[in-house]
């Protein structure tokens, strides 16, 4: 006999029960379960005491089913209608997942083909057919992988520390999309499919939306970037994590790092030029990105570029704009969200940047942290040599500036764009990995368990789409601050921390997450990146910090 606590209602049964049979959803709402914290697909069956809680598309972690289950039923009607084509999965703008057909030739009709692919989806989606777990050993894998001609598949597999895969079977398709799965094609009735040639993009619930469907919003800007990082990851031939792996086994190791680091200083270069091109005209640069993007750094770098073309940048910070705290109105729930752009003197702001790029003196105030006050001022008077860096949450935002005209105004968006894949069908998460960027670095500079920043997580995400992402196509310049090696780096200062979660944790599952994807990598020594990387405001050891 045992017993589960079935979102608060206890039942007991004397033989085991598959998770699906216990629960009655006509409309395919529950996607996956948590049993005893524990993630579990609903073909899983439970013989013990457990408490159990079904999740739908307000979950995240029931979103990460959905969307990967999406992909394996889009690759299984490729298979189906149109075999001859070879594709890959990468993560896109408007929340979508972007389907490079790479074989695509401007002669194909891609509203014909949606149509075709749209049908064989709905095709599948109505006959409800079971999508069901099965296990091979690695060298099985292998052949199967030879004899179905993924060679993308079979490179990675060597690196999986398992000696068994989780493929998944649906009718005669056969996949291992790296994640759990909805129990069967019927679920996946919500997405949309958007031609955007050399693909289409597909739209799919989002947690952070209730489950609903984003409405489409182009970003010409930031999809240009994401191109732009699958052209460079090409090129340097790193679009896989066993192709990065076999420059971190080899003697190529150093090569590798500072080619990455070579993309940087170009950026660096471009965006000087840029500015010197126009320096009569720009004297405010903007800076903004979401979290662990890597501005410190980016801004400190920037500064030192316009000195080498005979500018003398100063620096002013956002912070030191906060009103005193007894000036903030709490929000509804009592509390002072100081993301909130209303906790900034943006009219202070606004006419301090308008007086010293007219040449007057203006006293800068500097924001103490600890009384929470402005405590004292500091005079400053610019000329037309010093163009003002400004760095921050808001920088973007034109409410903050919007007293200099627009001709003066730089602006630019940083965030890491990487663009690589476990395999062609499986895509990794660009905000994962700012989430182990922040993870490494509060745990380093912070002595703050992973457990805390997990935690924080979700409100950071709800900040950036509030307060971030709505300016970045309004930027002059969008810098990609990945680094195609870091996780290599990452991994080793990452793992440590992500496995002190223990397993009744409620950030175990995201944890765990994390470990999964990264245990594929292999590692490259923190000797081997340069002092001024950005990648060190991360793992430490930066000598800008030091200056």
């Amino acid at each position: 006999m045992f017993t589960l606590n079935i979102h608060g209602e206890k039942k007991t049964f004397d033989q085991k029960v598959k998770l699906l049979d216990l629960i009655d959803d006509p409309k395919k709402k529950y996607f996956i379960a948590l049993v005893n914290n524990r993630l579990r697909e609903l073909h899983y069956t439970v013989d013990y005491d457990a408490d159990i809680k079904f999740l739908d598309t307000t979950h995240p972690e029931a979103i990460f089913a959905y969307e990967s289950s999406l992909r394996y039923l889009i690759a299984m009607a490729f298979k189906n209608i149109y075999p001859r084509f070879k594709f890959k999965f990468n993560h896109s703008i408007s929340r979508s997942v972007f389907c490079h057909i790479l074989n695509y030739e401007n002669h194909d009709d891609m509203s014909e083909i949606l149509k075709a692919l749209d049908k064989e989806m709905q095709r599948l989606i109505n006959e409800d057919l079971p999508i069901k777990r099965y296990e091979m050993n690695k060298d099985e894998a292998i052949k199967f992988y030879e004899a179905h001609g993924y060679d993308d598949k079979k490179a990675v597999i060597k690196y999986r520390p398992e000696d068994t895969v989780h493929f998944y079977k649906c009718d005669s398709y056969l996949n291992y999309m790296y994640a759990l799965m909805v129990p069967s094609t019927g679920y996946l009735n919500q997405y949309r499919l958007r031609a955007y040639p050399p693909g289409f993009l597909i739209q799919y619930p989002r947690a952070e939306k209730k489950g609903e469907i984003p409405t489409f919003q182009d970003a010409p800007i930031y999809g240009r970037t994401l191109r732009q990082a699958n052209r460079w990851a090409q090129r340097i031939e790193a679009e896989t994590i066993a192709q990065i792996n076999e420059y971190a086994s080899s003697s190529l190791a150093s090569d590798f790092v500072q080619l990455n680091e070579a993309k940087h200083n170009q950026m660096l270069s471009e965006i000087g030029h840029d500015i010197v091109h126009n320096k009569e005209d720009v004297r405010l640069i903007a800076i903004a990105g979401p979290s662990s993007s890597g501005k410190t750094t980016f801004s400190n770098r920037l500064r030192v570029e316009l000195m080498t073309r005979g500018l003398k940048p100063v620096m002013i910070s956002l912070d030191d704009y906060y009103l005193d705290r007894d000036q903030i109105e709490p929000d509804e729930n009592g509390e002072v969200d100081l993301e909130h752009i209303n906790t900034l003197d943006i009219a202070l702001f606004n006419q301090n940047m308008l007086d010293l790029i007219q040449g007057k003196e203006v006293h800068i105030p500097k924001f103490d942290f600890l009384t929470k006050t402005r405590k004292c001022y500091s005079k400053l008077k610019i000329t037309e040599d010093n163009p003002i860096i400004i760095e921050g949450i808001h920088a973007l935002n034109e409410d903050m500036t919007n007293l200099i005209p627009q001709h003066q105004k730089y602006k630019i968006f940083i965030s890491p764009q990487l663009q690589i894949n476990i395999d062609w069908h499986n895509p990794i998460s660009i905000t994962n990995l700012r989430l182990l960027r922040r993870i490494v670095r509060d745990k380093k500079f912070r002595n703050a368990p992973a457990s805390k920043t997990i935690g924080m997580w979700p409100s950071v995400r709800r900040g950036e789409f509030r307060w971030i992402y709505p300016h970045q196509e309004g930027a002059d310049y969008i810098f990609n601050s990945s680094l195609a090696y870091e996780l290599c780096v990452l991994k080793k200062h990452a793992l440590d921390s992500l496995m002190e979660i223990p397993r009744n944790s409620e950030h175990f599952i995201t944890a765990n997450r994390l470990i999964k994807f990264l245990k594929y990598f292999k590692d490259i020594d923190d000797k081997r990146i340069p002092c001024n990387s950005l990648l060190r405001e991360f793992i430490g050891g930066s000598c800008i910090d030091e200056e």
